[in-house]
């Protein structure tokens, strides 16, 4: 049975099940806190879309880290803008952290190269990004997420934190916009 839901005037199936979704989440924060053992650790959540994401990453660290937030954008309905558009800056001390950025989806990597260069300017010990979806297509950046939960195709997806012109960020599932 394919499930499908409609936000705006876009249809979308169902492409990642929450099943998945939590068991992939759960074994990165493995990887996370393994990697990390004995650092001084610092996530940085990009908002809106990580934001479920990052929470489901944080409750399963299963010791102290600190997270706090950047709001970047760079999308209009479902198509990059092709610039990022600085929100939210960054406040957290980072001189000699181990520094996470918890993106919900990399696909050109214009926002992750930008964010990076703003906490690279922060004097770091290190910078990963660890990502829920990446589209090895459609990434034109210099900086590769260490960290990746599911590579995708190069296709529209809403759900877990991610929009459509802001709906659909509630969905506990990914859904792929279907082709017309």
């Amino acid at each position: 049975m394919t499930k499908e839901v409609q936000i705006h005037d876009k249809h979308f199936s169902l492409f990642i099940s929450e099943e998945e979704i939590f068991g992939v989440v759960k074994k990165m924060a493995k990887q996370l806190e393994s990697d990390y053992q004995g650092k001084d650790i610092l996530l940085i959540a990009i908002l809106n879309g990580a934001f479920m994401f990052a929470s489901d990453i944080i409750k399963s660290i299963k010791r102290d880290a600190e997270i706090t937030f950047v709001k970047v954008s760079s999308y209009k309905g479902t198509q990059t803008t092709g610039r990022v558009d600085e929100l939210i800056g960054l406040n957290n001390q980072m001189e000699n952290r181990h520094v996470i950025v918890i993106e919900d989806i990399v696909d050109t990597g214009i926002t992750i190269d930008k964010v990076i260069s703003l906490i690279k300017a922060n004097d770091p010990a290190s910078v990963e990004v660890c990502t829920l979806l990446f589209k090895p297509e459609a990434f034109k950046g210099k900086h590769k997420p260490k960290y990746i939960c599911f590579e995708i195709p190069n296709k529209f997806v809403v759900g877990y934190g991610l929009d459509y012109n802001e709906l659909g960020r509630n969905l506990k599932e990914l859904y792929q916009l279907k082709e017309a």
